[in-house]
């Protein structure tokens, strides 16, 4: 079974792909950056504002999917600066203090809007 997960209240997309997926058990969320879907622009200018701003439409990506924060099993994390690294582990470590996902974090040379940080996830129905 594959079935595409929408929801207004994260940023639309923007080409051909989903939100989300489910396929089987497992919600395949597609990279996120920190626009506010209700201004469509970014939350802020900063890591930690854009951070907070990913995992909170990811949280809501989750939830229409069934599922939630603490069913996501591996996250992929890419910053336009690596000196970022630890403001942007700030943000992340205060959703996931109890439950911590797999994780990969690479830099990388450009993203989408000029972003300073993208999250996919893959996760759980719970």
């Amino acid at each position: 079974m594959i079935k595409t997960i929408e929801t207004s209240k994260a940023p639309k997309v923007v080409g051909p792909y989903s939100q989300a997926i489910i396929a089987n058990k497992f919600i395949f969320c597609s990279g996120q950056i920190g626009i506010d879907p209700s201004t469509e622009q970014f939350a802020g200018d900063t890591i930690e504002e854009q951070t907070k701003q990913i995992i909170i439409n990811l949280k809501e990506i989750l939830k229409v999917a069934g599922s939630n924060l603490e069913n996501i099993v591996q996250t992929t994390c890419y910053l336009s600066d690596m000196n970022d690294y630890v403001l942007f582990n700030k943000i992340y470590g205060s959703f996931f203090s109890l439950h911590k996902p797999a994780r990969a974090t690479v830099q990388v040379s450009a993203l989408p809007k000029n972003a300073k940080v993208e999250i996919s996830i893959i996760a759980l129905i719970k």
